[in-house]
C-alpha cells in the first residue's frame, strides 16, 4: 500500500486516504427509508396544537408510505424522498366537552418542495358550527405546525445521511468535523430568480433583446469554501463534469462544459466577490454577458447573490438553468 507522498505519481488513489471511491466518482446510495419512517412518526405522532380556545392532537399516523435515499455521484450529494402520509386527529373547544375527530393528508412531501410549500388537507368527520371552527383551527394552525415538524425531518435527513457519503480527499483526511454543505434539490423554484427584459443589444447589423437575471441562494458553508467552488479548477470540473480552464490568479480566461460556456475574470476579491465576462457558445459572435457573484457570510452559512446582465432573450431560460445547476451543485464541493 502506497503512503502519502511516497507513491507512484500515476496512482489515482492519491486523492483518497484509503483508496476508496476515488474522487467520489462512483454512485453511492444510502437507504434512509426505515430511518425516515421512524423520524416522521416521532415528529408527528402525539403532536399537540393549541391556544387559549382550542386543543387539538394528532392521535395516529394511519399511513406512511414512500422512500428516501441519500446519493453521491461525482461528489454531488443528492437526496431523493417522497412520502404519502395520512393521519388522524382529534380536537375540541377547551370550554366544551364535545370532542371532534378528523383526518389530514400530506400531499407532496418530496425533495421538490420546501416545508412551507407542503400541501396538507384537513377534514373533520362531524358537522355543525363547533366542529367547523375546530377544523379551521387545525387547518390553519395545525398545518403550520405540521409543516414545521416535517421541515425538521428534511433537515435531519440531510444532516444524518451526509456523514460518510462524500469521502474526504488527502487535504481533508484529518478534518473529521468537516460539514458537508447541502441545499434543497428544488429546481422548480429556480433560485428565487428575477428576470427583466431591459436592454437592446446591437451586434453587427442586427438588434436583439437582452435580459437581466438577479437571484440569491443560501448555502450552509463558509464564504471561503463557496468562493473556491467558482475558482478552483478541480472543484469546477466536479460540478461541470468535464475539463475546465480556470485562470483566476491573473484575471485570465475560463471555460466550462467542454467550451460551451466561456469567459474571462474581470475582478476577484477573495471570498467576497467575482466579476466575469460570460457567454454561451451559441450566442451572437463577440457578445458577452456580465456576471457578478457576491458572497455574504452569515454565521454558519453564506448567501450567494448573483446578477447577470446582457443575457440574449431567446436563451434566457437555458442560461438560467445552467447557472442554477452550477449554484446548486456548488453546495456539494466546498
Amino acid at each position: 500500500m502506497a503512503k502519502w507522498d511516497q507513491r507512484d505519481p500515476r496512482w489515482i488513489v492519491e486523492v483518497r486516504p484509503d483508496g476508496t471511491n476515488v474522487n467520489n466518482w462512483h454512485w453511492v446510495e444510502k437507504n434512509a427509508t426505515s430511518w425516515s419512517k421512524n423520524k416522521i412518526t416521532e415528529l408527528l405522532a402525539g403532536l399537540v396544537v393549541q391556544n387559549e380556545d382550542y386543543f387539538c392532537e394528532i392521535t395516529e399516523l394511519s399511513k406512511i408510505e414512500g422512500e428516501a435515499t441519500a446519493n453521491n455521484r461525482k461528489a454531488k450529494l443528492i437526496f431523493f424522498y417522497e412520502w404519502d402520509i395520512k393521519l388522524e386527529w382529534s380536537g375540541k373547544y377547551k370550554t366544551s366537552n364535545n370532542k371532534f375527530k378528523g383526518k389530514a393528508e400530506v400531499l407532496n412531501l418530496s425533495e421538490e418542495n420546501t416545508e412551507d410549500e407542503l400541501d396538507i388537507n384537513v377534514s373533520v368527520e362531524d358537522s355543525g358550527d363547533e366542529a367547523y371552527k375546530v377544523k379551521e383551527f387545525m387547518r390553519i394552525e395545525g398545518v403550520k405546525k405540521m409543516q414545521k415538524q416535517l421541515g425538521i425531518y428534511i433537515r435531519s435527513l440531510k444532516e444524518e445521511y451526509s456523514q460518510g457519503i462524500i469521502l474526504p480527499t488527502k487535504d481533508k483526511a484529518d478534518n473529521k468535523d468537516q460539514k458537508v454543505p447541502t441545499v434543497p434539490n428544488n429546481v422548480k423554484r429556480e433560485m428565487n430568480k428575477t428576470i427583466n427584459g431591459n436592454e437592446t443589444k446591437k451586434i453587427g447589423d442586427s438588434n436583439f433583446d437582452c435580459m437581466t437575471l438577479k437571484t440569491h441562494e443560501e448555502f450552509v458553508c463558509s464564504a471561503a469554501d463557496l468562493y473556491r467552488v467558482f475558482t478552483v479548477p478541480e472543484l469546477m470540473s466536479a460540478f461541470s463534469g468535464g475539463d475546465v480552464v480556470c485562470k483566476v490568479e491573473d484575471l485570465g480566461e475560463f471555460s466550462l462544459y467542454s467550451g460551451f460556456v466561456t469567459g474571462r475574470f474581470i475582478e476577484t476579491v477573495p471570498n467576497k466577490k467575482i466579476v466575469q465576462k460570460w457567454r454561451l457558445k451559441n450566442w451572437p459572435t463577440d457578445h458577452f454577458s456580465h456576471v457578478t457573484l457576491e458572497f455574504e457570510e452569515k454565521g454558519d452559512s453564506t448567501m450567494l447573490h448573483l446578477t447577470q446582465t446582457g443575457i440574449p432573450q431567446k436563451d434566457a431560460k437555458l442560461n438560467v438553468i445552467l447557472y442554477l445547476v452550477m449554484s446548486i451543485l456548488s453546495n456539494n464541493f466546498a
